[in-house]
């Protein structure tokens, strides 16, 4: 049985923050599915359920460890929503040139982090 090649990518290319964009893409999609899609609809169920369900899923949100939470999901809604118009932007053919693409990448996870802070001050402003 012949020996299989390594990849390339193995031998040749060095870590950078598109590759970091990527896998952070697919991680916080990921926790939007399996966490936000679930506490989306405990929260759904507990408004139809009545006041008792819905103080209960108030307490448990508004406690220290469901508002830590609260804010990685929308620090993963915005960072997936920032990498997702990166991504766009890379369908339609633009962005390619390695320093472009490197800027974009650094550029949407800081858009990502900056809109979750204004994010969370809106909501402690009201």
């Amino acid at each position: 049985m012949a020996e299989r090649p390594l990849s390339p990518h193995l031998q040749i290319w060095k870590w950078g923050p598109h590759m970091l964009v990527s896998i952070l893409h697919r991680i916080t999609g990921n926790a939007l599915a399996f966490v936000g899609l679930p506490l989306l609809l405990w929260w759904l169920g507990a408004i139809a359920s009545g006041p008792a369900a819905y103080d209960t899923f108030l307490g448990v949100v508004g406690s220290i460890p469901g508002v830590i939470v609260l804010i990685g999901l929308s620090w993963a809604f915005f960072n997936h929503m920032s990498s997702g118009l990166r991504h766009f932007v890379l369908d339609i053919g633009g962005g390619y040139e390695i320093e472009t693409n490197k800027r974009w990448s650094v550029g949407t996870t800081t858009i990502g982090i900056l809109l979750t802070v204004a994010f969370w001050a809106a909501i402690a402003l009201f």
